[in-house]
């Protein structure tokens, strides 16, 4: 399932507005985010350019041309295919953040390797990415009619698979992958796990979703590139 113009549609009109992103994608990215941030950065799959210039001098990337012509409003923006070779030379950046992309890509395995190129040794790069407890297919909550506690259905957690969501007159594909796959997919590009965290997520307000509020939602994970040694880090 691709992406197109359809799709930047619905983004601009929906998404770009979704007060999820302040309330909950927000604070998780800030607070995985190294505190010195000097250096140029990148942010990869920008959309409408939201983030960018908030943590520093920042190049988006992005791959539909009309959140390309909206993001350019708000800094440099270079469209592209994160799929393939970014264009970029080796170690431009000094880091790098995505934040919930890679579940929409069929095999982020090349992306992690040219962020690892692209990205000086020593650089970091930070990852917000929807929870694998929740793209895992057939997974969901479960309510106890009975005292109303919400347990989670796990789903076919180890498997692999995909779910589709609406999005206006068309769908968008998240794809499953179980923890251990994710961050082995890391560490063989060459990236170093310096912290993760989870959290919850949805509208406090909603008292569906604040019973779910032991549930993680969302996950971040912050990389250097390179081995301790080599990146000048303290063993």
């Amino acid at each position: 399932m691709s992406w197109d113009e359809g799709h930047a549609a619905w983004w601009l009109e929906e998404v770009a507005t979704d007060p999820g992103y302040e309330r909950d994608v927000d604070p998780l990215l800030a607070a995985v985010l190294p505190a010195e941030r000097p250096g140029l950065l990148l942010d990869v799959g920008c959309g409408q350019g939201r983030s960018l210039g908030r943590y520093g001098a920042t190049v988006g990337l992005e791959l539909l041309p009309a959140l390309v012509r909206v993001a350019a409003q708000r800094g440099p923006v270079v469209q592209a295919d994160l799929t393939a070779t970014l264009p970029f030379g080796d170690g431009v950046f000094a880091g790098a953040y995505v934040v919930l992309v890679l579940e929409h890509l069929i095999d982020p395995t090349p992306l992690a390797a040219e962020l690892a190129r692209v990205v000086r040794p020593g650089g970091w790069c930070v990852v917000v990415h929807n929870h694998p407890a929740l793209t895992a297919p057939d997974s969901g909550p479960v309510v106890d009619t009975n005292d109303g506690e919400v347990l989670w259905r796990w789903g076919d957690y180890l498997g692999g698979g995909w779910t589709d969501e609406p999005a206006g007159d068309r769908s968008v594909r998240f794809h499953h992958r179980p923890l251990g796959v994710l961050l082995g997919m890391f560490a063989a590009a060459g990236w170093c796990l310096e912290e993760m965290r989870e959290a919850a997520a949805g509208d406090p307000d909603d008292p569906v979703l604040q019973a779910q509020r032991s549930i993680p939602r969302l996950l971040a994970g912050r990389w250097r590139n390179g081995s301790p040694t080599r990146a000048g880090l303290k063993e």
